[in-house]
């Protein structure tokens, strides 16, 4: 990962050259050049040349790179894998994860790939994706199947289509999926990555959307349209309020190394170790905003 962050992952189509050539412009921390679901069976072949030929010839800076494939068990997805990993994106998006055996299944396929172009084995990441129940019944077991994992998403319109459940702008239908991601993130030490907001006119409610995820747990936020990473970059930035309690954690924790004390404490008040781990993650989210404090966010 090249910032730490994922806070946007902008999906950019395969089969749009412009798009390609400008995705780091947009400013999304992380983009998915996508070969799965926004191209159609008869443009594949010619999407995956050009992705392989964009991770081939251009420079994305700081911005991180994965390419979502079509599923191994599809007829797109072998060559796919073969095509993509040579140009070492920096993961790949697996979709339609249903079970620890097809991570694994593409673990494998990675390192076989790797090793014959002289690559170091494990530079290829993997973001599985969870579109269906059976996916989330072993949602643990598939994010704890590979050392390659970095974040787990799922797909918002596959998932309630698989369940059976009714898209809805409030989204409740996905609360329990929703839960489920974050808590296996956690355990696992990886990203929790949000779906999509579909409607790219509605500022305010994928603003609302997005800092439900959150206050929820979610490190990101998958987006469609360039217009939609700022009002995702705001909801995923803390407050004033945040930022300011994070720095006062963060000086506490200096004067007490100064002090050589094992003892941490603030306005009369301890401080144990997950108020120190949300003040890191608040002031690495305040850093990637903008916010500079000499001394503290330096």
């Amino acid at each position: 990962m090249k910032t730490g962050l994922r806070r946007t992952s902008l999906y950019i189509p395969g089969n749009n050259p412009s798009m390609l050539q400008n995705a780091s412009v947009y400013g999304a921390d992380c983009i998915i050049l996508d070969l799965e679901d926004a191209i159609t069976v008869t443009e594949k072949d010619s999407a995956r040349i050009l992705v392989r030929n964009a991770l081939r010839s251009i420079r994305y800076g700081t911005t991180e790179v994965t390419v979502r494939v079509n599923a191994l068990s599809t007829h797109f997805g072998q060559e796919d894998f073969m095509e993509i990993i040579p140009m070492k994106p920096d993961a790949v998006r697996l979709p339609k994860c249903e079970a620890p055996e097809d991570v694994v299944q593409a673990d494998q396929l990675i390192t076989e790939i790797e090793r014959k172009n002289g690559i170091e084995i494990g530079s290829v990441k993997i973001i599985p994706m969870i579109e269906s129940a059976l996916g989330g019944i072993n949602l643990l077991d598939i994010v704890r199947s590979s050392r390659r994992i970095t974040g787990v998403n799922y797909g918002a319109e596959d998932y309630t289509a698989d369940i059976g459940a009714v898209r809805t702008k409030e989204g409740r239908e996905l609360d329990d999926i929703r839960a489920k991601i974050v808590v296996a993130a956690r355990i696992a030490g990886v990203h929790a990555l949000d779906s999509v907001f579909a409607d790219v006119n509605d500022s305010d409610g994928l603003f609302d959307e997005a800092y439900a995820a959150r206050r929820l747990g979610f490190d990101g936020k998958s987006v469609i349209h360039p217009r939609q990473i700022p009002v995702v970059h705001r909801a995923f930035t803390p407050s004033q309020k945040e930022i300011s309690f994070a720095r006062r954690v963060v000086h506490a924790i200096e004067e007490a190394k100064q002090k050589k004390s094992g003892v941490i404490a603030l306005n009369g008040k301890m401080i144990d170790a997950p108020v120190v781990t949300k003040a890191r993650k608040i002031i690495a989210l305040a850093e990637a905003a903008g916010y500079r404090d000499e001394g503290v966010l330096s």
